[in-house]
């Protein structure tokens, strides 16, 4: 019986094989590797995984789809919202030290999902999602451009990141209405030692008027929380490069 497609669930299904096989090979699966897949849906990505892998962890929310999967020998089937589940049990399960994830992520949800994602990157080895290409844009933009914003410093803090596929729309049925693309996200062997809470706090206060010079916005939380080394406010937040947000945070941690 053929799946609609639902749209309460973000759900566009990729049927494109060149672009599948593209992905698996960047993906670069191995034989007994832990790998999680996020949103398998009609298991487009799955089956030549679970080929190279010999058995695989997939999260689905869809109750139908999770029934379809089940059927499948090789795979294991969580069935819950990806925001809920707890990375670190699921490592533990599968008795490994590191997972590798994976996943078409639905985009309505999916920037929620990667700051999920981030308070596992101790689990995680390394991560491939295919996105809107403009959060991906946004996830690697370099300082002084439109694209860099809270995304990118709290993501680059962690990840080294780069975008590895085009892919347009007509690789899925049903087609969005968006480019996407594929990204590779592999967690920073030694990343700054500081407190995630405040680094994000600091960042979501910097970019909250982006338009403004940080003298009014960041300027002032600097002030209340007494923050006395030198730190040139006469700036954008789009302007002030990861490494300067990450030395003002580790001085105030």
């Amino acid at each position: 019986m053929k799946h609609i497609p639902r749209k309460r669930f973000g759900q566009h299904f990729l049927s494109d094989q060149a672009i599948i096989d593209g992905i698996v090979r960047a993906i670069d699966p191995r034989a007994g590797q832990a790998m999680v897949e996020i949103g398998p849906g009609l298991a487009a990505l799955t089956q030549p995984l679970v080929e190279r892998l010999g058995k695989l962890t997939v999260i689905e929310l869809d109750r139908d789809l999770a029934a379809r999967l089940r059927q499948h020998g090789q795979l294991e089937v969580v069935e819950s919202d990806v925001l809920k589940v707890d990375f670190a049990q699921l490592a533990r399960a599968m008795g490994a030290s590191k997972l590798r994830v994976v996943g078409n992520l639905p985009y309505n949800i999916s920037t929620p999902i990667l700051f999920h994602l981030l308070g596992f990157v101790g689990e995680v080895e390394d991560q491939h999602f295919m996105l809107q290409k403009e959060v991906i844009d946004r996830m690697v933009a370099q300082p002084a451009t439109s694209d860099y914003g809270r995304l990118s410093v709290m993501l680059q803090w962690r990840y080294e990141m780069e975008n590895v596929l085009f892919v347009p729309p007509e690789s899925f049925d049903p087609p969005p209405r968006v480019d996407s693309a594929v990204v590779r996200m592999v967690p920073r062997a030694h990343p700054a030692p500081v407190d995630e809470k405040l680094l994000s706090e600091m960042v979501q206060v910097a970019f909250s008027q982006r338009r403004k010079i940080l003298r009014h916005t960041l300027g002032k939380w600097l002030a209340e929380k007494k923050f006395t080394g030198t730190f040139d406010t006469q700036r954008r937040a789009e302007e002030v490069p990861v490494a300067e947000y990450l030395a003002v945070a580790r001085s105030l941690s």
